[in-house]
């Protein structure tokens, strides 16, 4: 076999094993044909993409190059290397990747939707949207073009478009079409039933029924429980502020503790932190996800939580079921719609009883409040003046550090009228993007209000963050999706939360937190009753001072902070879930008592 025909065949051969999913097979196919034909750009063009799927990127990348080399008008070449380059972190080389392939070729859609997913990662969210834009041009029915750029959108709060798209967004999933991402959904829809619809959805186009397995029936004889938890966030991360203290709380006699981690390695301090939390931590970014599941069922892993959810890429991991426990918790706040996911934690507020049958999981149900918190976080000794962040001395601040998408027209709307209502007050929000604050302050003067009295915090370490927080007057919450981690962030550092209940998970989370801190009155069941609460506030000193003095002490003895008695009713649910098993019995919703307090 030496004719170009010969290598046609071999070509045509590892094209069949790539599709087939025989990688190995394939490369093996493609370097043969190169052998005969080493000019072939297609050959080796092929032969990068069966590597990347054996999860060898610095080969498959010289195989790119190699292609663009021989040819440097293939433009496929040189979006296949901008994938390589993204998933190895380097957005701005992908970056140059792309744009090169739509020189070559403007109606290119792969790329345009690659370009677009970089440039979401460096937060250049208005030209992410004009490029899935242009991809909903070429290709009408891309799956997720019309989600993709309402989510950049919403990331640089152009509303320009808002209430149009979210009604084309929520017909297409009442449509059972995969229309956009569940956690970009989650930004939109006050709607747990849809929400479920929506996971749904993704998971049957995502993960055909080969890509999901059953439990392999093996049977786990431990001396102590064997947990795993998979995440991307084991570096400097909201995820890792609450959950630190909970890994280190253990109770070793009975619980070990494996970390599985796909996300990267920062080198912070609480990386090193989190490493030496877990009896064993488990890097797997190099790993394919046939090979991590391996890994974990060597591992004999008994209970597998995902901390991450629809947020990442490797859903694959628990769609093959590594463990024959699986728990979803904390960094999705919904259901997965993924039948191998048994248990999602919760409490009573996210996650009302009647709710239930809009989650395709059973429902551990955790007292008092289901978000876990570390009570060894650090707060900055020094407090800067307001005058240092150019803040009014005297003025009331407003302030909402949540990340901008969840900020909507509605919620911005009530902030303005309050602005208009109270002489000299500011809102004080996140600094993310350059594209989000010349939108809001747009916006902002469309309402009738200066765009000076909107200031723009940049970001800052976790303690100097917390300790800014103490010069604001009152953090005000968005809906349909509240603060998470910046609500609790906002309450340790003793700043007063308003909120505004909603219907499902994602804005009823600030609720649950004010429940576990006493500070109920600080919840709100319409935006009318939201903004006639938070204009009472800025008017009453005396009330909020009150309110403050109650959050310093609530803040040692009450559960919300109480880092030790959460992760005691968590191993009581470890030890439910557990027994449920080796009882041969399914996956039912249960709830844990609370511990007495002294």
């Amino acid at each position: 076999m030496n004719t170009l025909a010969d290598a046609a065949r071999l070509r045509q051969r590892g094209n069949e094993e790539l599709a087939s999913g025989a990688f190995a097979a394939a490369a093996a196919s493609y370097r043969a044909a190169l052998v005969i034909e080493p000019g072939s750009v297609r050959a080796h063009n092929n032969l990068g993409q069966a590597l990347m799927r054996l999860d060898r990127r610095a080969e498959a990348m010289a195989s790119y190059e190699r292609a663009i080399e021989i040819d440097p008008g293939y433009a496929i070449a040189y979006n296949n290397l901008g994938i390589a380059r993204h998933e190895q972190g380097a957005y701005e080389a992908a970056l140059r990747c792309y744009e090169r392939a739509l020189e070559l070729n403007p109606a290119f859609a792969e790329a345009h939707n690659n370009l677009g997913n970089t440039l979401q990662q460096l937060k250049r969210y208005d030209e992410a949207a004009r490029h899935f834009e242009r991809l909903f041009d070429l290709v009408p029915d891309h799956q997720r073009a019309l989600g993709a750029a309402f989510g950049a959108r919403l990331a640089c709060c152009d509303w320009t478009q808002y209430a149009e798209a979210s009604a084309r967004i929520a017909a297409g999933v009442h449509a059972a079409q995969p229309v956009i991402q569940p956690f970009t959904f989650l930004a939109m829809s006050d709607s747990p039933e849809l929400q479920l619809r929506c996971a749904r959805i993704h998971v049957d186009t995502l993960l055909p029924a080969a890509a999901r397995l059953p439990w392999n029936g093996a049977r786990y004889e431990h001396e102590k429980i064997r947990v795993a938890y998979l995440s991307a966030d084991y570096h400097e991360h909201a995820t890792a502020a609450l959950t630190a203290g909970l890994f280190e709380a253990h109770d070793r006699q009975r619980f070990e503790t494996i970390a599985i981690s796909f996300g990267p390695d920062d080198s912070s301090a609480m990386r090193r932190r989190l490493e030496g939390a877990f009896d064993r931590f488990i890097d797997i970014r190099q790993m394919s996800d046939t090979q991590a599941v391996q890994l974990m069922q060597s591992l004999e892993i008994d209970i597998a939580m995902d901390l991450k959810g629809h947020t990442t890429r490797r859903l694959g991991l628990l769609a093959r079921r590594p463990a024959p426990v699986q728990v979803n918790y904390l960094g999705y706040p919904g259901t997965m719609g993924l039948e191998q996911i048994d248990y999602i934690l919760a409490d009573p507020i996210v996650l009302p009883p009647e709710q239930r049958r809009h989650y395709s999981e059973s429902v551990a149900y955790l007292p008092e409040c289901y978000q876990v918190n570390d009570d060894r976080r650090v707060i900055a000794e020094v407090t800067p003046t307001r005058g240092d962040l150019g803040l009014p001395p005297d003025g009331f601040v407003f302030c909402c550090f949540n990340n901008h998408y969840k900020i909507t027209p509605a919620i911005f709307t009530v902030w303005m009228q309050l602005l208009q209502q109270v002489p000299a007050s500011v809102l004080w929000l996140l600094e993310d993007n350059p594209a989000a604050a010349r939108n809001l302050r747009r916006e902002a003067q469309d309402r009738g209000v200066s765009a000076g009295r909107l200031v723009f915090a940049p970001r800052l370490g976790a303690a100097e963050h917390l300790a800014r927080q103490r010069l604001a007057d009152l953090f005000l919450d968005t809906l349909p999706y509240n603060a998470h981690t910046t609500a609790s962030d906002a309450l340790w550092a003793g700043l007063p939360v308003l909120t505004c209940l909603g219907n499902a998970f994602p804005g009823r989370v600030a609720a649950s937190l004010l429940e576990a801190i006493g500070l109920p009155e600080l919840i709100t069941h319409t935006l009318e009753e939201y903004a006639a609460r938070a204009m009472e506030l800025a008017s009453d000193p005396e009330q909020l001072g009150d309110l403050r003095v109650r959050l310093a002490r609530n803040r040692g003895n009450h559960p919300l902070f109480d880092t030790q008695r959460f992760c005691r009713h968590l191993e009581t649910a470890y030890t439910v879930m557990w027994g449920r098993h080796r009882a041969g019995l399914r996956p039912e919703s249960f709830a844990v008592p609370p511990l007495g307090r002294a």
